[in-house]
């Protein structure tokens, strides 16, 4: 695991290297994924069928075998064990309530002229969300992407999962039971984003969609935004930590280590002013590692991509996590709170000892679903305004029209537009 110090002769290089950590070389897969995408759209489910046999192993004989049975979800969900299935809904409960508190309103206002103005917010009419399956199957994903979509109001939620081998995970299923889920579909990867986007005769088009995935998903995604829209381009998952003297070492190892389970291109970076808690942290690392079941994983994304930076001042950290801006930040400090109006940057923030990354992957209540490699400087998390969109209304009196029609005239004059400019005069007294 890299350690360095800002007094490093090399620190500025090495540093800039993290700061490239989330870059995807999409211009290698992008012409296998520009040819899934024109084949789906030329010859919809054959080639979809087709695909399916190549990448996932089983071949659908019918359009019907594309498709998830509603009572296999709801028998998911009965076979639940108790505890599985409380813990199922104390998820959802949770979600739902922090996501309610994000809906923005409609609103009208009215001026002393007679005029009025304001804002018509609805829901697309639907919307695809993408789940990773197999041995990667995430069930909290799908109640992240669903749960706000069903809070905008969305009509019709389409799913698409990957089945390897035509195996899906049950918790899955059990979630999609849950969620009151109707329509979904075993198809992944680059074909799956080309059919929400584009439809085939089984399949319908969608709004915009949304939901984690590999390069190919990623690269998919940004190809086909325009014709629908997205959420944003994820890549792999990322943890920051800021941390200070008073902080556990155990804690944070295990914490850093919760995002190299990932994937091994996942990135775990701790920056401290204090060089007895790196070194201890450090320590612990390689003693939790072979404590892991994804041990491999895990140690090859932190012997490649994880970094320990020590700084001389707290100041000095927060300025560099906010170049970082990591997906996930654990300020773990003796008052965590005084820092939060320094961090600019970040895709979600776990304040304090006691809120470890994990906890908002799955019952916190915040969406899990965030920008990664950077992009949070301008990209935020998934959120009910995915799934909606927003009207501007107008409404003008004779006398409000009457009052700015003249300087209205003007600018479409002075821009050559004379039918603009002539629409607002033959109004006008």
């Amino acid at each position: 695991m890299l350690l360095i110090k800002t007094t490093d002769k090399n620190f500025n290089e090495k540093f800039g290297e993290l700061l490239g950590r989330g870059a995807m070389d999409m211009a290698h897969v992008s012409t296998i994924v520009g040819d899934i995408i024109d084949e789906i759209r030329q010859e919809g489910n054959e080639a979809l069928m087709r695909h399916i046999e190549k990448f996932d192993r089983w071949k659908p004989l019918k359009a019907d075998d594309l498709m998830i049975d509603l009572q296999q979800m709801k028998r998911a969900y009965d076979d639940l064990e108790k505890d599985l299935r409380d813990a199922l809904h104390l998820a959802y409960e949770r979600i739902e309530a922090y996501h309610r508190k994000q809906m923005p309103k409609s609103w009208i206002d009215f001026d002393d002229a007679g005029n009025t103005l304001g804002q018509k917010v609805t829901p697309v009419d639907r919307a695809g969300l993408y789940i990773p399956g197999g041995k990667a199957a995430y069930p909290s994903s799908l109640l992240m992407n669903a749960i706000p979509a069903i809070v905008a109001g969305v009509e019709e939620i389409v799913v698409a999962t990957p089945t390897p081998d035509n195996e899906i995970n049950h918790l899955l299923l059990a979630a999609a039971h849950l969620c009151g889920i109707k329509k979904m579909y075993k198809v992944g990867g680059a074909s799956a984003i080309a059919t929400m986007a584009y439809g085939t005769e089984t399949i319908p088009k969608v709004d915009v969609i949304t939901g984690p995935g590999n390069i190919f998903v990623a690269t998919a995604k940004k190809m086909v935004y325009g014709d629908v829209n997205i959420d944003m381009i994820a890549g792999p998952s990322e943890i920051g930590v800021l941390a200070d003297e008073t902080a556990i070492p155990e804690y944070l190892a295990i914490d850093l280590l919760s995002q190299a389970e990932h994937d091994e291109m996942a990135s775990s970076i701790l920056i401290t002013p204090s060089a007895e808690l790196a070194e201890a942290v450090r320590e612990t690392i390689y003693l939790e590692l072979p404590k892991l079941e994804r041990e491999l994983i895990a140690r090859k994304s932190i012997e490649e991509r994880g970094a320990v930076i020590v700084t001389e001042t707290m100041d000095e950290a927060i300025a560099l996590m906010n170049r970082i801006a990591p997906e996930h930040l654990e300020v773990m400090t003796a008052n965590p709170f005084e820092l939060l109006p320094k961090i600019k940057h970040a895709g979600a923030i776990f304040l304090g000892s006691f809120t470890p990354e994990p906890i908002g992957d799955y019952m916190a209540g915040p969406n899990h679903t965030l920008p990664t490699g950077g992009t949070a400087r301008f990209y935020s998390p998934l959120n009910v305004e995915n799934f909606l969109k927003k009207s501007s209304i107008i409404a003008m009196s004779e006398e409000g029209i009457n009052a700015i029609g003249e300087a209205c005239a003007l600018l479409a004059k002075t821009e050559g537009l004379t039918a603009h400019e002539k629409s607002v005069r033959i109004r006008l007294r």
